[in-house]
């Protein structure tokens, strides 16, 4: 245990020695120079087959090698104070010893791994046994190398003579300066030209010679490429068979998780039974029947190791899918379902300079300035947040929870997994207009119904409802708070989310994080999430303060890492989350903790003693195709589909929307310039009334949206509550209080 949370160990310790195997390999520690932040790091080397590999622990040697220097073509040198260089492809790597004797041993296992390796690559390139050549191509090859290798000779002969009579003739010219109107000079000039007919016919020796070499090597040269071509061709082709085959396996894997009961044979795991869900877990090391170990530093979370492979269930493969007892949403499960579409028309290649727009922008709200579609995904605001509700099931199997603490594992879980369909998708979508409702209606599929409206425009705010028939009820009122600064865009979210289980009475409130959209000016654009969550149950008092750590080029954690540590009513800490944000979410029961030596800052560690992880929540794959269809979700692409009996002002009947999605963004430009004027002239109509009932001294009402109003909660919180109607007009197909907005 203690071993798993030191810090630096000091020079003397065994673990630093170098270890010579019988199979010939060594391994040890090294002080590798990285950079001029972080001077010498400790280092875990390994030498072996002429390669020397390392890491920065022992335990990545299972998955994660940091860099391997060939010792074949690399120069030893040995400086002074317990250092040595290995050159390599022209990189040098600085290394540090802890003792004389220690470099010493590892330059003398260097230099005889060199020299072993260096005679295996000679025999190996005069043997001939590189791959399945065909014999009569082998001989070939060898009878070019030894005619260009014999015109190369030739060469060099040549130029030993050119270089030879050269020197004479010089010193020729050099004496016939010196006896210049002597008796002499008729015979040192005889001299001369003797050896300048020597030294042309060299030189013709030599261009001829070249010749020949540049004919062979020429002739050779477009066998050469014809060879390279057929062998790039069948490349390509391996590779569009293998992607072929991918997206065949993505389309199986896929069909499987929306039905996995049509599939004869094929059992889905249950709870308790054996699963390899996270076999690709990369900080999980298999250790047989042992615990894990969490370092804790104010609010960072770092997993040391854990054991062997848990039952985990996650994703659409929960037992929503088949018949259950605790179901009481009544769905028959073996009904046949409406299919939803599952692609998109492809987004058009049109080319935007988007500094040319963004530079006139800076440190203004992004919502208040008319951008092109260009820079937009076919979907609107209210069709974002409805996509928190990609991993609905999590809430189902929340709220079959007996215990409040796990409840809180699957809520913070959820409360992540609504950021997973972000991280290819820097594009903004659209802005609802004032009025503008989107519903989604799937109680056949999910036991859900969802509608949300946008209640304000400036500043622009929704207001989002879903009754689950599984015991659920969510709401939200957000408001988005966007700005430009320069090199990046900055989203961020306002306002929170509640939570309510029927059965429990548990309420769930939260909020989200900060979104920024970095590489505006130069680069491709990437998008990162970074801040606090904090979700707590305000019927049971626990917390969980989940943590999203921005990207760093320095920071050795994993990109997109999310960290959290579930406590209850007393602050006593009971789960561990940690994951990232763009793949899977894992819980580990704490069993123990103890007070670790001082972190860094005079930070206080936490050393919490846990169970082996579970699986929460994977990531879905995206859908094929789905880099030329907006990088959109599986629930994404059936979010705009059009659909019978929705209310005229839902989402997937706005025109400019709907142009952009069939790929004709010139015609979707000027609806969506026609739009946002009528909407500029409907709030100057508002306005002018609001003024002439002002001056009468009437009361002044603002606008009410259509199925929400205005609450203040019991912690003083003004927040947009479902006042009910919405479902009942869709039934009857009454929609004469809706305004045409479009």
């Amino acid at each position: 245990m203690n071993e798993l949370v030191m810090s630096l160990p000091s020079p003397t310790l065994p673990g630093l020695h170098l270890t010579c195997l019988d199979s010939g390999t060594y391994k040890g520690w090294l002080f590798k120079w990285t950079n001029y932040l972080k001077g010498y790091q400790r280092r875990w080397f390994v030498l072996s087959n002429g390669l020397l590999s390392y890491y920065r622990t022992q335990a990545e040697m299972a998955h994660t090698c940091r860099g391997t220097i060939p010792l074949a073509t690399t120069h030893i040198e040995v400086g002074d104070t317990c250092h040595l260089v290995l050159t390599s492809r022209g990189r040098s790597y600085h290394m540090k010893a802890t003792s004389e004797g220690e470099c010493q041993r590892w330059v003398t296992a260097l230099q005889q791994a060199k020299a072993s390796s260096s005679l295996l690559m000679h025999h190996s390139d005069d043997s001939g046994d590189e791959g399945p050549v065909p014999q009569e191509y082998r001989a070939l090859t060898q009878g070019v190398l030894k005619t260009l290798a014999s015109k190369l000779d030739d060469l060099s002969t040549c130029n030993e003579l050119i270089g030879k009579h050269g020197a004479a003739l010089q010193r020729s010219l050099s004496e016939l300066e010196e006896l210049r109107g002597s008796s002499e000079s008729s015979d040192k000039v005889k001299a001369v030209n003797e050896r300048a007919t020597l030294f042309r016919i060299t030189s013709n020796a030599m261009i001829n010679a070249c010749r020949d070499f540049l004919d062979v090597a020429e002739s050779q040269s477009r066998r050469w490429q014809k060879t390279l071509q057929y062998e790039r061709e069948q490349r390509h082709h391996l590779e569009e068979t293998i992607e072929q085959l991918a997206k065949q396996h993505n389309s199986l894997e896929r069909a499987w998780k929306e039905n996995p009961t049509s599939y004869t044979g094929v059992e889905r795991p249950q709870e308790g039974d054996a699963s390899d869900e996270n076999d690709d877990a990369e900080f999980f090391d298999a250790m047989e029947d042992s615990r894990a170990f969490i370092t804790v530093t104010t609010g960072s979370i770092q997993h040391k190791r854990s054991g062997s492979n848990q039952s985990m269930t996650s994703g659409r493969m929960s037992n929503d899918w088949t018949h259950n007892e605790n179901d009481t949403s009544g769905t028959n499960h073996i009904q046949l379902r409406r299919t939803r579409r599952s692609r998109i028309p492809d987004k058009p290649n049109y080319s935007l300079n988007l500094w040319s727009i963004m530079k006139n922008c800076i440190g203004k709200d992004l919502s208040k300035i008319p951008m092109p579609v260009n820079f937009n995904e076919p979907l609107s605001m209210l069709q974002r947040l409805t996509e928190d509700l990609e991993y609905s099931e999590l809430l189902d199997r929340a709220a079959r929870c007996d215990s409040s603490l796990e409840q809180m594992c699957l809520v913070a879980a959820f409360s992540v997994s609504s950021y997973s369909t972000t991280v290819h998708r820097t594009a903004k979508p659209f802005n609802p207009l004032l009025g503008e409702t989107h519903e989604l209606d799937r109680l056949e599929e999910y036991g859900y119904r969802s509608i949300s409206e946008q209640v304000s425009h400036h500043p622009p705010a929704a207001a989002h409802h879903v009754t689950s028939q599984r015991g659920w009820t969510l709401w939200q009122h957000i408001t988005i708070d966007s700005k430009f600064r320069g090199k990046y865009i900055s989203v961020m979210p306002l306002g929170n989310i509640h939570l309510h289980f029927h059965s429990s009475g548990n309420h769930y409130v939260w909020s989200k994080v900060t979104s920024t959209v970095h590489n505006i000016i130069v680069g491709k654009l990437w998008i990162d999430q970074s801040g606090d969550i904090d979700v707590v149950n305000n019927t049971t008092k626990d917390t969980c303060r989940l943590k999203f750590s921005p990207y760093s080029y320095f920071s050795r954690d994993v990109p997109r890492k999310v960290t959290g540590v579930v406590e209850d009513r007393e602050g006593t800490a009971n789960y561990i989350l940690s994951g990232t944000w763009d793949d899977k979410m894992e819980s580990a029961k704490i069993v123990d903790s103890s007070q670790g030596c001082g972190g860094s800052e005079g930070k206080q560690k936490t050393v919490y003693q846990t169970l082996q992880p579970k699986l929460l929540w994977k990531k879905y794959p995206l859908p094929d195709n789905a880099e030329n269809m907006h990088y959109f979700s599986s629930l994404a692409l059936t979010l705009n589909e059009q659909e019978d009996g929705i209310a005229p002002t839902d989402s997937r009947l706005r025109p400019d929307q709907r142009l952009m999605e069939a790929g004709v963004w010139d015609e979707a430009n000027i609806q969506k310039q026609r739009l946002e004027e009528c909407q500029r002239l409907e709030r100057k109509k508002r306005e002018a009334q609001a003024n002439q009932a002002l001056e009468e001294g009437q009361d002044i009402e603002g606008y009410q949206p259509l199925w929400f109003e205005k609450r203040v909660e019991h912690s003083g919180e003004s927040t947009y509550i479902y006042r009910g109607g919405y479902w009942e007009a869709k039934d009857r197909q009454d929609w004469n209080i809706c305004p045409n907005i479009f």
